[in-house]
């Protein structure tokens, strides 16, 4: 649903699809819990999430919404975990269908794998 006339992150949530919406929100939740120093923004017409840089961000589609992290891949462990209890995912997302609870113990420590991974690579930069 990606959305480029919304400004913020409650009005992509507001013009998304109803049953969107409470999936949406625990996501925005799971994130804003995992990584708070974290400024919510909309790129890309969806909202993502940046502390130096991007980390992560999320969407919504017809029959699901997706949650992607920016840098590096999934982790292998973490995948599988999502996989076995029925959730798609790619090489940077998850996908939750409507009828599928946020598995939000795995998107706060995807977020706060991205955060690490944006720090390491700030001080490499540093020296």
């Amino acid at each position: 649903m990606t959305n480029y006339a919304v400004k913020n992150v409650d009005e992509f949530i507001a013009a998304a699809p109803e049953e969107a919406q409470p999936h949406l929100k625990e996501l925005r939740a799971a994130v804003r819990s995992a990584i708070p120093k974290a400024e919510e923004k909309i790129g890309y017409g969806k909202p993502y999430y940046k502390l130096h840089q991007w980390l992560v961000g999320f969407d919504a589609y017809k029959q699901h919404v997706n949650f992607e992290i920016y840098d590096a891949q999934l982790p292998s462990e973490i995948r599988k975990v999502l996989e076995d209890k029925g959730y798609g995912t790619g090489n940077k997302s998850v996908q939750i269908k409507y009828d599928q609870k946020v598995p939000t113990t795995a998107i706060k420590k995807l977020a706060k794998a991205q955060l690490q991974l944006s720090e390491a690579k700030r001080k490499d930069k540093q020296k």
